[in-house]
């Protein structure tokens, strides 16, 4: 039990998007179920753009968000998707997802000043779903 006593229970009521990201994650499974794991990235990339588009989810790809200082732009991000202006989808491969790659899409999240963020790895196992919430 946390400190304080308190005991926290997650409901459905408390994920954010959970209709849409039920749905992104059924993309990326059955990206997996038919591609299996050990492919480059740029082809699960091609293959999650024919699953949103089969299943209607509105998106745009390799988003580019500039980083800004004083009104100056000094580097720029490049996200895999934007689905529906709300959700961050970024995609990997490998077994392990690196903490750089968890703390990048809280970056992108926090530019965009969104509050999800679905990080999916492909492994010779099945896919891996992080999910980062940016609580500003």
């Amino acid at each position: 039990m946390p400190q304080g006593g308190k005991q926290y229970i997650l409901r459905k009521n408390d994920l954010l998007y959970p209709e849409l990201s039920f749905r992104i994650n059924g993309v990326l499974f059955e990206v997996y179920r038919q591609m299996g794991g050990g492919h480059h990235e740029k082809y699960y990339q091609k293959a999650v753009v024919l699953g949103l588009l089969k299943e209607k989810i509105k998106f745009r790809e390799q988003v580019y968000v500039p980083l800004k200082f004083n009104d100056k732009i000094v580097g720029k991000y490049f996200l895999d998707f934007l689905i529906e202006d709300k959700i961050i989808l970024e995609l990997k491969r490998g077994k392990m997802i690196p903490i750089l790659n968890l703390k990048q899409t809280k970056q992108y999240l926090s530019t965009l000043n969104l509050k999800l963020g679905i990080v999916a790895s492909f492994t010779q196992e099945g896919v891996v779903i992080k999910r980062i919430i940016n609580e500003y």
